[in-house]
């Protein structure tokens, strides 16, 4: 209406009213100028107007109820998980999140407001990445800090650390992982592959539980991998075989010991929820896609090669 200079929002001769719906779009942010008055900066192409961008996504006040079907797909990503939401005040930790799944979940979080702590072995690496993140948003709230999950003690640094700076916790995300790698073991005696994917992990929340049970609701969740399903843990009598958990060297497989991993990701999730959901905090665990474009299969060029292959036949993020 030009006479009243607002927005007219029911149709005059159909009687439906539409409505602004969920948060401003991707790289806008609302200010205020000195006469009070709100007005809307568009980052991305360092614009601004007094028109809010969200009358261009109106919808309906009573819409009609749409079709079942699947909300997101295989090529959903992360920002569009989290378009609308508002994570302002909440504080993340996630593992492995200078690259792959790890950052483009860490980004899509920061972007959206929260307090995202990325936890990476290679801090160079880490800084990397939040530069980058900062790149798209000099305000975003993110930092990265020292992790390796193959040292227990750089655990428990690393925790020891998070609870110095006296903030909540509110979602903790196991990222990390090693595939393929040859055998070794790391400083505590331990094949790697089982203590990066899982112990490491499982450690980890066992020393923030205080701090994720104080700032509930809160959630913690756990990247495994349909691959689960191709192993077992358990030795002939039915009984769980911990020989098969850190296997020795002449009992390895770089394959096998990946998906014993995470199937021990799953059971902890399981039972982790079991425990602590009484206390507002949930666990879950997911399996992120086959053949994912992140750098998982670094180890050896021949998985490398496998994956190029086989990624046109798979769904993508």
């Amino acid at each position: 209406s030009h006479l009243e200079e607002k927005t007219q929002w029911e149709h005059p001769k159909s009687g439906k009213r539409k409505r602004v719906a969920g948060g401003l779009p991707y790289g806008w942010e609302q200010e205020t100028d000195e006469s009070g008055q709100v007005y809307f900066v568009d980052h991305i192409n360092k614009r601004t107007t007094y028109l809010d961008p969200r009358l261009a996504f109106t919808v309906e006040d009573n819409p009609v109820k749409p079709p079942t079907r699947q909300k997101y797909d295989g090529n959903s990503t992360a920002m569009e998980i989290l378009q609308g939401r508002d994570l302002s005040g909440k504080v993340v930790i996630i593992t492995g999140a200078n690259s792959g799944i790890g950052f483009e979940t860490a980004k899509s979080f920061a972007l959206h407001g929260a307090y995202v702590i990325l936890a990476c072995r290679n801090m160079s690496r880490g800084n990397d990445a939040v530069q980058r993140i900062l790149a798209e948003w000099h305000k975003a709230k993110v930092e990265a800090m020292t992790l390796d999950l193959a040292s227990l003690h750089s655990v428990q640094n690393f925790a020891e650390a998070f609870k110095s700076k006296n903030v909540p916790l509110h979602i903790v995300v196991c990222n990390a992982a090693i595939f393929g790698a040859p055998w070794c073991l790391t400083e505590d005696g331990l094949e790697s592959t089982f203590q990066v994917n899982h112990l490491g992990h499982f450690y980890l929340v066992q020393l923030l539980e205080d701090v994720l049970r104080r700032s509930s609701p809160a959630r913690v969740v756990v990247v495994s991998s349909e691959s689960h399903r191709f192993t077992e843990i358990k030795d002939s009598s039915g009984k769980l075989d911990f020989s098969l958990l850190s296997p020795s060297k002449k009992e390895y497989w770089a394959m096998l010991a990946y998906n014993r991993s995470k199937l021990c990701n799953i059971l902890f999730s399981n039972e982790l929820n079991r425990r602590l959901s009484p206390h507002g905090v949930t666990s879950n665990s997911v399996h992120p896609g086959n053949m994912m474009y992140s750098s998982l299969h670094r180890s050896w060029w021949v998985y490398t090669l496998l994956f190029t292959l086989a990624r046109p036949f798979t769904k993508s993020m």
